[in-house]
């Protein structure tokens, strides 16, 4: 297996010249935060793209000074029309992502609730409040009322267990920040992301391309509802274990300290951090004791309620602290040194803990990275390069990896090559990987290649490909695993030529274990996917559109030990009546076997969504009525009622 990927390096290595990068899977035509979710359910975007869109949104690039770096992860743009300078069109096109210097102070707060028929107590609350002035300086804070998340948790003597205390409605402010941005430097205390070079060293950003710190006050509005028991057999009653409740709302727990940057007229800049931050963790993440078992959670003053599948907040605080330094000559060549440093600190008294395999955080104590970076760009070409290096207590690994990337203005092609070691346990990179983990970590134990290349006619088509394939040098989770390649391609083209027939088709295959047979996927074991997916948009009017998609795939099953058939199909439509007011409706059929009614989910979801806006306020609503097709008769877990559920948002500009 290892001589097939050698073939597929030495021909990307002898075509580099062809082309450039698409950072997107698509270009978005709607960046509304319901309409890039959309995208994600629909399988047109992956999660990573998700959480780099909305980052952008809720950010912001100021195309006055931002590097070419940061303007190149908007979407639809190649570094060839980045060096050109943004157009007119292309300006209002990314407006949403944009944003620019005040010149008095404003701002905005948004307030969110999301909340279902069935819940037997009050729904979860968050509220976001930016506000900046003109002369460089930016403050926001997000906050959150909870009533799902779980108390402190400390060690009983007499039970010589972990025990939880009870979750209660309570208020918290898990993110804020204070920025000051001038010419030659710019600093935040509070809450923020940052990342540099390839994402390879340290990355917290998602953006594909990072260059710096950002602040950070993003909140995950809860998607659907979860049991409203979330202990083991015995400890809630059957109507307990039949309720359903809307979660919280989520939040990453980033870095929280000091960061900022000093930059001179020369090309050399310097940005240093530090943060102290605590963090949380699933029970089945700790390790206790020698034996390192996972300790058992119980909920205090319940004898018998052990705490199943549930974050335990606060059990470690994280010391961390670094930097990089960077020297340029233009916007096309430089070189850079990133470095940093984390310890943790449990904060349960009287026990001994330490994470287990599956934390994504490596084991024995402190942590860091270190690494150099560098880019160089003539004409058309731009090679980039990053290498690092993990430390630990089980000393750690090397991590390398390339890019060449081709661009014109309306194509570009970019290849990839990466090799990390099975010792490069980092729990901070972002840098470009398979989906497979080992000891919670995907850019581990892997050597890899990927192309891809888009082409675009502005208003006209759109093309893009991507092909991805790695092998694991050393065994990875499974004795024997050692050699096994990976492969991932994926096309789409979209046709813009015509209003009322706008045809997209784009397909996507993964192999576990090139050219072998399997009866799985997702598990330690072989097997394949393959899905196909067609979508027409017609825009009947310049307010109203329809699209209807139909996606199919065939998926190694490791239960039926064959393959089943899955079936995924959307029918939406959007009206705009006036300026002031938009509506979104859609219906979206979800079948996971076609060949059976009683095992996996067989679903309906049928939501509309409406906003409003009256001068300065903007006011979002959203219902959805979920329905669960699954047959009763041979289940093994019965079907669940229909469920009614609602979003709220309550948006002021000042």
């Amino acid at each position: 297996m290892r001589s097939v990927l050698v073939c597929v390096w030495l021909f990307l290595l002898g075509v580099p010249v062809l082309g450039g990068a698409a950072s997107y899977e698509v270009d978005p035509e709607d960046t509304g935060e319901q309409a890039l979710l959309a995208l994600r359910e629909d399988g047109a975007i992956t999660a990573e793209t998700l959480s780099a869109l909305l980052v952008l949104r809720r950010s912001g690039v100021d195309p006055a000074h931002a590097s070419r770096a940061a303007l190149y992860a908007l979407p639809g743009l190649t570094y060839a029309r980045v060096d050109g300078g943004l157009t007119p069109e292309e300006r209002k096109r990314l407006a949403p992502f944009l944003t620019s210097a005040p010149e008095r102070v404003t701002g905005d707060a948004r307030l969110l609730t999301a909340f279902a028929a069935s819940d037997p107590v009050l729904p979860p609350l968050a509220l976001q409040v930016r506000v900046a002035g003109p002369e460089g300086w930016r403050v926001g804070l997000l906050t959150s009322l909870t009533r799902r998340r779980l108390g402190a948790v400390h060690r009983d003597v007499n039970r010589r267990a972990l025990v939880a205390e009870a979750p209660g409605v309570s208020v918290a402010v898990p993110k804020f920040h204070g920025q000051w941005s001038g010419e030659r430097a710019s600093v935040l205390v509070g809450s923020y992301r940052l990342g540099f070079g390839q994402r390879l060293t340290l990355d917290t950003t998602g953006l594909p391309t990072p260059d710096g710190f950002l602040p950070d006050d993003a909140v995950r509005a809860p998607g659907g509802v979860e049991r409203w028991c979330f202990l083991g057999e015995g400890a809630c009653s059957p109507e307990e274990r039949d309720a359903d409740v809307t979660p919280d709302f989520q939040w990453d727990e980033g870095f929280r300290g000091v960061v900022g940057t000093v930059r001179s007229s020369s090309g050399v800049s310097v940005t240093g951090f530090g943060s102290y931050q605590s963090r949380s963790l699933l029970s089945h993440a700790l390790c206790e004791g020698s034996a390192c078992k996972a300790p058992a959670v119980w909920l205090m003053g319940t004898p018998s309620g052990r705490v199943v599948s549930r974050k335990l907040p606060g059990v470690f605080h994280e010391w961390a602290g670094g930097g990089h330094a960077a020297m340029a000559w233009g916007s096309r060549a430089q070189v850079g040194v990133t470095a940093w440093g984390a310890r943790p600190v449990w904060s349960v008294e009287g026990a001994v803990l330490d994470f287990r395999s599956t934390a994504g955080y490596p084991a024995g104590g402190a942590f860091g990275a270190v690494g150099m970076d560098g880019a160089w760009g003539l004409g058309p070409v731009d090679l980039f390069v990053e290498a690092a290096r993990s430390f630990d207590a089980s000393g750690g690994g090397l991590g390398v990896l390339q890019r060449t990337v081709v661009a014109g203005t309306s194509k570009e092609l970019e290849l990839s090559l990466r090799a990390y070691g099975r010792g490069f346990a980092n729990p901070y990179t972002g840098a470009t990987s398979g989906p497979d983990e080992l000891e919670g970590s995907r850019a581990r134990n892997e050597v890899g290649a990927r192309v891809r290349y888009v082409h675009r006619l502005e208003g006209v088509l759109r093309l893009r490909g991507e092909v991805d394939a790695w092998t694991l040098p050393s065994d990875g989770a499974e004795v024997g695993s050692a050699g096994t390649v990976n492969l991932r391609a994926s096309a789409r083209v979209d046709w813009r030529a015509h209003a009322l027939f706008q045809p997209s088709l784009w397909a996507e295959y993964r192999d576990k274990d090139v050219g072998t047979a399997g009866d799985c996927f997702d598990g330690p074991c072989s097997g394949s996917l393959l899905r196909l997916t067609a979508r027409v948009k017609a825009e009947l009017h310049d307010a109203v559109s329809v699209a209807a998609q139909y996606a199919h795939a065939r998926v190694d099953d490791p239960v039926n030990r064959g393959v089943r058939e899955d079936a995924h199909a959307v029918v939406e439509t959007q009206v705009r009546p006036c300026d002031a007011v938009r509506l979104r409706g859609r219906a979206v059929w979800r079948d996971e076997d076609l060949s059976t009614r009683n095992r996996l989910e067989q679903s309906f979801r049928a939501s509309l969504d409406a906003s409003w806006t009256a001068d300065a306020v903007t006011t979002r609503g959203r219902y959805a009525w979920v329905v669960d097709l699954k047959d009763a008769r041979g289940a093994r877990t019965p079907p669940d009622a229909p469920r009614h559920l609602f979003a709220l948002e309550v948006e002021t500009r000042f």
